[in-house]
């Protein structure tokens, strides 16, 4: 099990990339913002590589597949373009997403159920590549018991109604959505993550959640990283992953 205390951070740099491409410029690079936050203890880089290159871009992945000393992930649609992709780069993980091109961010989990046959062939020929696959999910029970009968090695929780509840009651009844998620997840074998709209305020509830063994988070660090640098906002996420403030 895990816990506050050992759950991993995963660090998402696709928004450093974000500012650059606003400009269409060589800086900010999201490879020495990946460096930086390797610096300051972060236990992997996540990046998210959407078929209309709005961030990140090719050339990105290619040096991060090099430079990265932790845990490369790589977050894609699950098409024959990032398929193939995927299997020439060969990243530590690969997460199946759902993508619309109109949306600003992921917008809900991947489809699971509804999708079994198709990404039952997607998993196993990444599996053949070695690679690890994650699903990002809703905390439905039904697409939890799916990603295990596709064979996912993990799943990602999507925590952004719990981030975004305007109540307590509201957060509440979204945390135990993503407590009873996590608990079936793990006594059916699959390693669990979590992410979407965590921040140093909600981080904690999540990260003491036994079941969880990692959160991604992104725009809350990056957004911080503006202010005090990359290092510190990693640093200060492990702080409140902690509860230390």
């Amino acid at each position: 099990m895990s816990g506050a205390n050992n759950t991993r951070l995963g660090v998402n740099v696709d928004h450093v990339a974000t500012v650059r491409q606003a400009r269409v410029a060589r800086i900010p690079d999201p490879v020495e913002a990946a460096f930086l936050a390797e610096a300051a203890g972060c236990d992997g880089i996540t990046i998210h590589l959407r078929e209309d290159r709005r961030h990140i871009q090719e050339r990105d992945l290619h040096i991060l597949r090099r430079t990265v000393k932790t845990r490369l992930n790589l977050e894609m649609a699950s098409t024959q373009e990032m398929v193939k992709i995927a299997l020439d780069v060969k990243p530590d993980v690969i997460t199946l997403v759902p993508e619309r091109r109109e949306e600003l961010t992921t917008e809900g989990g991947l489809e699971v159920a509804m999708n079994m046959e198709y990404l039952k062939k997607v998993i196993r020929l990444l599996k053949d590549a070695e690679i690890r696959t994650s699903l990002f999910v809703d905390p439905d029970l039904e697409q939890v018991k799916a990603s295990h009968r596709v064979g996912a090695d993990i799943i990602e929780i999507h925590t952004g109604k719990f981030a975004d509840a305007k109540t307590r009651e509201e957060a509440e009844k979204e945390f135990e959505k993503i407590l009873n998620a996590a608990k079936v997840a793990r006594k059916l074998g699959i390693e669990v993550a979590a992410g979407h709209g965590l921040d140093y305020r909600n981080v904690k509830a999540i990260t003491d959640i036994p079941e969880i063994q990692e959160v991604n988070i992104g725009h809350s660090i990056v957004a911080r990283a503006v202010l005090v640098g990359m290092e510190r906002a990693v640093r200060e996420m492990r702080m409140a992953m902690r509860g230390i403030s």
